[in-house]
């Protein structure tokens, strides 16, 4: 208990500490932008061997390649695209005025908004961390960023090297355990990014609420795919697994269902066990991927009642729209 309390007295002095080294420079200029970005890319790009096996040890297994391709390559991106539209991004738009307001003119200047706090999930660690942090730079803001306690290595390294790279009134890194998440998301921040589950999204909007800090939240959905009359199948059958099984599946747009002609029904099934071979030959195959496949593709084909209901509805209303377009109704379909 007297840990807790001094993590959250740490993260409340932390905070203010941020606020108030914003206050004395609160609109840094694009070059100072930029040199905050170019820092990021290169410590992260620079020490991405040494988080994919912090990854792979907190995963149990995950493969090197998988890490530099779904986090390391699209963090570089995201920082190339700053670098290349953040200054256009920082000027004043004008906006027209209405009659009553000539001689008057407006326009829209972008101003940081001071400290921005994120809540980081599991399963992409990197990131999800990196990715909002980018937004934050460019904007001119600063940030702490709370990482998953789920992934204890990755989340000490990330630590380490954000702490090595930036002044700690300006970049920070937490970690803790759910207690200390809750009291983060209860921080007044100006902005919070939390990406992760519904259900913990309505309790850190819940929290945010205390302060009106406006929120941004990036939680899950459902991903429905349709293989249509004239797809190629296989490469669809292709695609569809390797997105299914990227990360074990724990990816928030993995595919949950296909919708198929019953007429191709058959050779879906066997194409997607096809698929999967192909994307992870069973000599290559653990207990803990195959389990960790099965898990995700059982959770993706349950359906409450609830969640039915609401499928036949959207499918009802579907079907209605294809039929004014002259198109066949879903339920010419099979669902997978």
């Amino acid at each position: 208990m007297k840990n807790d309390l001094f993590e959250v007295a740490a993260l409340e002095a932390l905070l203010h500490d941020q606020r108030h080294a914003w206050l004395r420079a609160p609109y840094p200029s694009w070059e100072t932008r930029a040199a905050h970005l170019k820092a990021l890319r290169k410590v992260l790009l620079d020490n991405r061997d040494a988080l994919a096996d912090a990854m792979n040890a907190d995963f149990g297994n995950r493969a090197k390649q998988e890490v530099l391709l779904a986090e390391f390559l699209l963090v570089k991106e995201e920082i190339d695209a700053a670098l290349r539209h953040g200054k256009r991004w920082m000027k004043p738009q004008r906006r027209s005025t209405n009659k009553w307001l000539l001689p008057a003119r407006a326009k829209v200047v972008p101003q940081p908004l001071g400290v921005v706090g994120i809540i980081v999930p599991w399963n992409y660690p990197v990131l999800l961390a990196a990715g909002p942090l980018i937004s934050a730079l460019t904007a001119g803001n600063r940030a702490i960023v709370k990482m998953s306690e789920l992934t204890p290595r990755t989340s000490a390294l990330f630590e380490q090297l954000i702490g090595q790279t930036f002044a700690r009134d300006h970049v920070a890194v937490v970690n803790g355990d759910a207690a200390l998440a809750a009291a983060f998301s209860a921080q007044p921040f100006d902005h919070l990014l939390f990406t992760g589950s519904t259900k913990i999204g309505h309790e850190v909007m819940r929290a945010a609420a205390e302060h009106l800090t406006p929120v941004t939240l990036e939680l899950g959905g459902k991903s429905p795919a349709i293989i249509g009359e004239h797809a190629r199948f296989d490469n669809a059958v292709d695609n569809l697994v390797a997105g299914k099984t990227l990360n074990a599946g724990q990816t928030c747009i993995a595919p949950d269902y296909v919708l198929v002609r019953a007429a191709r029904s058959r050779r879906s099934s066997s194409g997607r066990a096809s698929g999967w071979r192909r994307c992870i030959p069973a000599s290559r195959t653990t207990r803990t991927t195959r389990r960790s496949f099965r898990r995700a593709t059982s959770r993706a084909s349950s359906f409450s009642p609830t969640k039915r209901t609401g499928r036949r509805r959207a499918t009802a209303s579907a079907d209605r729209q294809r039929a004014r377009r002259g198109e066949p109704p879903l339920s010419a379909y099979r669902r997978h």
